[in-house]
């Protein structure tokens, strides 16, 4: 609908250009005024269908694998994210938190059935209970084994998970992660687009980071990451055992993962 309404904005100011091109070479005072008025009555009512959405919007926070779909002005709904797992640790490799690190597994998919697709210009922070914002941290990130990029380009059916990190202050309240995808002209476009995430004033869907009976974990996160050749590589459970309880919900003894989605059909897309 946002789109539709968009392209039909775009086209009826083009008609009124045309319209109102004529009305002045021809000098026809009632021709200008409909075109002028036709072009208010429509705006104002753009306005109003874009401030109502936006301001009847709800501000959601997705759990554990729970996927995001990400639809922009192009009408590519095809790429999703869900975050997977998350770690909280002191320390990473040779880095200590100034606060604690939140270390982050990003689960990127596309369920195109032909294009290669790839999201574009990825913003990932954290926003807590208060709106306060915190900037991934890549000193810290620069411990973990050899990541792809979120850009990265993927195939029909393909997938691939992205590690980051974020150094956080201990007390921190309700830290969710926000991630946005999307050059400045896309965002400037959207923040005019019914009904989507970035239009202005419009609520965001975040990605949970923790539970309230989520242990905090001060274990140390040792250099296995640089170690490990695998890019989706977890810290080794031989070594730092703790780690096994370090997901969000469903903990279980097995595995330092027990939290990661790696079948595609638990992730419920999410349309933003």
């Amino acid at each position: 609908m946002g789109v539709l309404l968009v392209l039909m904005t775009i086209g009826g100011l083009i008609i009124a250009t045309v319209l109102f091109g004529i009305a002045w070479l021809n000098d026809s005072a009632w021709l200008k005024k409909f075109v002028l008025g036709g072009v208010a009555i429509w705006l104002i009512f753009y306005i109003v269908m874009l401030l109502g959405s936006s301001f009847t919007s709800t501000e959601n926070t997705l759990p554990i694998g729970e996927a995001k779909e990400y639809c922009g002005f192009y009408l590519d709904c095809h790429m999703h994210t869900a975050v997977t797992n998350v770690v909280r640790s002191k320390t990473l490799g040779n880095k200590t938190a100034n606060g604690e690190f939140y270390i982050v597994s990003v689960k990127v998919f596309s369920n195109a059935k032909r294009a290669t697709l790839g999201l574009l210009a990825v913003d990932a922070h954290v926003v807590n209970a208060s709106g306060q914002t915190y900037a991934r941290d890549m000193q810290a990130e620069s411990q973990l084994a050899p990541q792809p990029e979120f850009e990265r380009q993927i195939t029909p059916g393909e997938t691939f998970e992205k590690q980051i990190v974020f150094d956080l202050p201990g007390g921190v309240q309700n830290p969710r992660l926000d991630l946005r995808e999307g050059y400045g002209i896309d965002h400037a476009i959207e923040a005019v687009l019914i009904n989507d995430e970035d239009s202005i004033f419009h609520k965001r869907n975040f990605f949970a980071l923790r539970s309230e009976d989520t242990p905090v974990l001060n274990a140390v996160v040792s250099a296995a990451y640089k170690q490990d050749s695998s890019p989706r590589s977890e810290v080794r459970s031989e070594e730092i055992p703790v780690l096994k309880v370090a997901a969000l919900s469903g903990l279980t003894s097995s595995s330092p993962r027990s939290e990661a989605h790696e079948d595609k059909s638990v992730l419920t897309p999410k349309r933003v």
